[in-house]
């Protein structure tokens, strides 16, 4: 097996998600807006991966956003890309759009610019929706504030997230 170009740390929690997911025959989707593809990546590179992963949005402008998950303009408008409302309605829409039975979405201020006083470079919200509204798992969604250690690291520390709100 060749090496992975992705950190190890990211592909030892990828493939947890992976394994863990398909145990329970649950598929999933990702909306990404900051981390451009990095956790459907990181999941993919996964041998087996095609069980449990249904596909991916990166969705990386509000157009898209809006396009290809049906995120509402009056979101965006009213509270910014990087916000929890923005966030919940691409998990939602990933969802909506997809086999999937839990989706992650993250969006967030990676830098080195975009950042402001009320939503610094490091910003990063995240929303896990699930099709199954009874499941104690069915929602959850958090802002978070990562070291800026770099457009690298801040990426890195949101798609370790967002995978970790993948696991079962």
């Amino acid at each position: 097996m060749t090496e992975s170009y992705l950190p190890a740390e990211l592909v030892a929690l990828a493939r947890r998600v992976v394994e863990e997911n398909a145990a329970l025959g649950r598929k999933v989707a990702v909306a990404e807006s900051c981390t451009g593809g990095l956790v459907a990546a990181a999941l993919t590179e996964i041998p087996g991966s095609s069980v449990v992963v249904d596909r991916g949005f990166v969705t990386y402008s509000n157009e898209a956003k809006q396009e290809l998950l049906g995120v509402a303009s009056d979101i965006i408008d009213t509270f910014g890309a990087v916000s929890i409302a923005c966030a919940w309605a691409m998990a939602e829409g990933a969802l909506k759009r997809s086999r999937a039975d839990v989706a992650v979405a993250i969006s967030g201020v990676a830098g080195p610019a975009g950042g402001s006083d009320q939503k610094p470079v490091g910003t990063v919200v995240f929303a896990r929706a699930m099709r199954d509204p009874t499941d104690p798992e069915a929602g959850d969604a958090e802002e978070r504030l990562f070291p800026d250690n770099g457009r690298p690291g801040v990426r890195l520390q949101a798609a370790i997230c967002a995978l970790e709100l993948l696991l079962p």
